[in-house]
């Protein structure tokens, strides 16, 4: 009774508290309906000119090529500004129930258009932004192409990067082809770490296709999280002060690819992760060996990552904006 009292009032604070989550799902391929949006998505994505300096794009900090982060506790944008907050990784962002760790955008989309404008990120007005693609002819002409509109929109890019982040999911699992029906895909060692991964109450938050993603969470719940970073969660957008410290839940899905961890990045092990977030979720002091096997079921959720063609992005010309870089 005591427990479904203490669910009450955290719901009611809009802080989740599961005892028992959803079961883990696998990931499924992409499917691809609208391949000239996901395109012309792509090349958006590796955009360096959509940037002040003509030097940063959402590849930047959401690297394809390392598991959809940065591996820095917090990222690099304009003039080299350190940014306040760990990025997130890409990959299987579409399961998550809203974008950024305090969830200040609702979807894809409209996260796509915050770092394009963030003065501490790509820096670029959204204005100046479209200007730079209307100055290329292939850019008009494609956009015409997809949306049947050469002016080019603020909505018709975040559109398009979202339909292509859409595509960025990572099936097939060793942990995925466990659920199938593979007993051979795992080992009875990791096997003992997914048990233990459930039985530490692990899953109560971290479940779902992305293994997380799917709720907002106090970090510190039962014990302090220490820590310098000066990001405060839900509260910045709601106002609210029991949101102070409310995070999204992480996916867990690559996570043996996108350390450092934790919205301030302040580890790069994983199994002192496991160990620090016992203590402060739930006041537990867990076992190494557990810790080690709860971490060897967490690298079996590494999936086949995107296989991306580098898009060949076209020229500037006399009438493109000129980057600005390191001037303030």
């Amino acid at each position: 009774m005591k427990s479904r009292i203490a669910v009450a009032i955290l719901s009611t604070c809009g802080i989740s508290l599961a005892f028992a989550g959803e079961p883990i799902q696998p990931i499924e391929a992409a499917v691809i309906t609208e391949p000239g949006k996901v395109e012309l998505g792509k090349k958006l994505f590796f955009e360096p000119r959509l940037s002040k300096s003509g030097f940063l794009s959402c590849n930047s900090c959401h690297n394809l090529a390392l598991g959809g982060g940065d591996l820095l506790p917090t990222s690099i944008g304009h003039n080299w500004q350190q940014g306040p907050i760990n990025a997130p990784t890409v990959l299987n962002a579409k399961y998550m129930l809203a974008q950024f760790w305090d969830g200040r955008a609702a979807d894809l989309q409209e996260q796509a258009a915050g770092p394009i404008a963030n003065p501490k990120e790509m820096a670029l007005e959204h204005e100046v932004a479209l200007d730079v693609l209307r100055s290329m002819p292939a850019y008009r002409a494609e956009f015409n192409a997809v949306y049947g509109d050469e002016t080019i929109s603020l909505d018709q890019v975040t559109d398009a990067i979202a339909k292509f982040e859409e595509t960025l999911v990572t099936p097939d699992s060793r942990f995925d082809l466990w659920l199938k029906g593979d007993k051979q895909a795992i080992t009875a060692y990791e096997q003992e770490g997914y048990e233990l991964f459930k039985s530490s109450g692990c899953a109560g938050c971290h479940s779902g296709p992305a293994v997380g993603g799917t709720m907002y969470q106090k970090m510190g719940l039962r014990e302090p999280f220490e820590t310098d970073n000066p990001a405060q969660g839900r509260i910045d957008v709601t106002g609210k002060s029991y949101h102070r410290m409310v995070f999204k839940v992480p996916t867990l899905r690559n996570i043996d690819l996108t350390y450092p961890y934790f919205h301030d990045g302040s580890t790069y092990d994983l199994t002192e992760a496991v160990i620090t977030m016992q203590k402060v979720q739930r006041g537990k002091d867990l076992p190494l060996e557990e810790a080690e096997k709860i971490t060897a079921f967490l690298q079996t959720l590494t999936g086949k990552q995107p296989q991306i063609v580098m898009p060949i992005l076209p020229p500037s010309n006399r009438n493109t904006p000129q980057p600005q870089p390191f001037v303030d």
